[in-house]
């Protein structure tokens, strides 16, 4: 008799569901923060692992995939691609995974969304790469065919890396493809006390927990550690050490009126508030403002908020205004890979009109003397 199947686990469940929210349209990010809160730690780590790598990776992925799969991956329903990728991930790129568990709980995916049949193409293409691996020789030459290695092993969409190698060398290139696709660190910003103080405190709860330096208040944690856990020993914020050089460099004086009109999801408001006598945050979006307020109550933090757009601000005269206006995303890529599939060359001519519009809007608020302080 047929061998009785394993149950797919919940955090394997929980990257398909995310997988399919990004293809809908979702921004990665968002996807997961939806799909797993409910997840047990474990599991949202394996999961977050697994969703995130595949944004990485997917152009490598696909790359290995299409070699495996008769008539190449356009024939497939995406959902049974989502799962390959998943599953070609876990073969490959996660050592604490048992092969023939990535693979069978694989199937048991391709047959739930797409019925058996899709359960035994996955299993075969599967199987076949993991006997090939990833090695060098499965990829273009990158002295021969720079553009394709960097596309296909560097895992990013070819007119960016045409665009990047039209102003760069190969190495430089490489070195920043190389970067977009290793894991990023996760650090915490102390609101209350020193980053070393943090550090120490974190590491006397159990919780591997370095100072980063380099000008910012940033204290770096282990891969894998739970954030909200470690937010429970330390009041602060999780925040990108780029970011948060932003928040130093704006400095605003003591007692100021400021307004942070590219507000969500928070992070430089919330630091620019221990200095303000009043801070107002504002965004359009209202979900994301929403996640600003939970951030501002978690902390204690007195903001004014405001879903507004900042084209055309409902204030007047601030003492500081700040806008970190959006962007491409293109320096960001390591914290959100799905960035480099959801952009677009027309994208980069969009961006530039909306930010020349923001800075306009928010050059009217600043009062004589005042400060604006732009980002990107």
């Amino acid at each position: 008799p047929p061998m009785a199947s394993t149950p797919v686990t919940p955090a394997r469940r929980a990257a398909l569901d995310v997988s399919s929210a990004v293809r809908d349209g979702l921004r990665l990010d968002v996807a997961f923060g939806r799909v797993a809160r409910a997840l047990e730690s474990r599991d949202r780590a394996f999961a977050h692992e697994l969703s995130f790598g595949v944004g990485r990776l997917r152009g490598r992925l696909d790359h290995l995939l299409h070699a495996r799969v008769r008539g190449g991956l356009e024939r497939l329903d995406p959902p049974v691609l989502d799962v390959l990728r998943l599953g070609a991930y876990q073969v490959l790129y996660m050592g604490s995974v048992p092969r023939y568990a990535a693979i069978s709980q694989s199937v048991e995916q391709a047959a739930e969304v797409a019925g058996r049949g899709a359960g035994g193409l996955v299993n075969a293409v599967l199987r076949a790469v993991a006997s090939a691996g990833d090695g060098a020789e499965l990829f273009p030459a990158p002295d021969r065919d720079p553009v394709g290695y960097l596309t296909a092993w560097g895992s990013h969409p070819q007119w960016l890396v045409e665009r990047w190698l039209a102003q760069w060398s190969f190495d430089d290139v490489l070195a920043l493809v190389q970067g977009n696709n290793r894991q990023p660190p996760l650090t915490l910003v102390p609101l209350e006390e020193s980053p070393l103080e943090a550090a120490s405190r974190l590491m006397d709860e159990g919780l591997d927990a370095r100072v980063v330096g380099e000008g910012t208040d940033c204290v770096r944690l282990l891969p894998g550690t739970d954030p909200a856990e470690a937010l429970r020993h330390v009041r602060g914020l999780i925040q990108d050490p780029g970011a948060n050089l932003v928040s130093r460099y704006a400095d605003p004086p003591e007692g100021t009126k400021i307004a942070d009109l590219c507000a969500a999801p928070g992070g430089k408001a919330l630091l620019s508030a221990r200095r303000a006598s009043f801070i107002v945050a504002a965004d359009r979006s209202e979900v994301r403002m929403r996640r600003l307020r939970q951030n501002a109550v978690r902390t204690g933090t007195p903001l004014g908020l405001v879903v507004a757009d900042g084209r055309r601000p409902p204030l007047r005269a601030m003492d500081v205004v700040t806008l970190d206006v959006p962007c491409t995303g293109t320096g960001t890529l390591r914290r959100h890979p799905d960035g480099r599939w959801r952009l677009r060359p027309a994208t980069l001519t969009e961006l530039v009109r909306v930010q020349h519009e923001l800075i306009d809007g928010a050059a009217s608020l600043v009062a004589p003397g005042g400060l604006l302080v732009y980002s990107t």
